[in-house]
């Protein structure tokens, strides 16, 4: 017989999340998944299979939670502003007491390569491939807009994101505000 499991497995996660956040998918080992989850390694392999299966879990938290600034940049009726604004919410997405964390699924990329996991990078790819839709839905708002440069500023504001990310753990909010202002002169 099956014993219950003594934990929630959404808690465990949101925690194993919160450590991959701050240390990398590489950097975090199952020893610290354990202490930081608060569960064994046993339970760990028997709810997600391995690390990578905690991982791809984390992953889909952060996206259930990410969703408080994409479903409001889904719902804009504001085109660039409203993918303008998606940045500023960003930021503050990723802050943590005062500490920039960049984004969970950049911080993830910047890491791994993508021949070393796949499937890993595919999830990745999945949700980058989301946010640039969302970029090219806003932009195409413009009824003036050429939709093949749509295409190429959304796929521009994408790499900006990404950027921005990386830059928010070594910048002060009042130059992350000068390149988020710079980049919509430009779209």
């Amino acid at each position: 017989m099956a014993r219950k499991k003594q934990y929630n497995e959404q808690e465990v996660i949101d925690k194993a999340m919160a450590l991959f956040w701050r240390n990398g998918y590489e950097a975090t080992s199952v020893r610290m998944l354990e202490k930081e989850m608060g569960i064994n390694q046993f339970s760990i392999y028997a709810s997600f299979g391995s690390k990578h299966g905690v991982f791809l879990e984390s992953i889909n938290t952060y996206k259930k939670r990410i969703k408080c600034i994409t479903d409001k940049l889904q719902a804009s009726q504001n085109g660039k502003e409203g993918i303008k604004q998606y940045f500023y919410d960003f930021l503050k997405f990723a802050r943590e007491n005062n500490v920039n964390k960049g984004c969970l699924v950049t911080n993830t990329v910047n890491e791994i390569k993508k021949e070393s996991d796949p499937v890993l990078m595919e999830e990745l790819s999945k949700f980058a491939d989301g946010i640039k839709q969302l970029f090219l839905n806003n932009l195409l708002q413009d009824p003036n807009k050429n939709p093949q440069l749509a295409k190429k500023q959304a796929n521009y504001l994408m790499n900006c994101i990404l950027g921005i990310s990386v830059a928010s753990k070594v910048f002060k909010q009042s130059e992350l505000d000068d390149i988020i202002e710079i980049t919509f002169m430009n779209i």
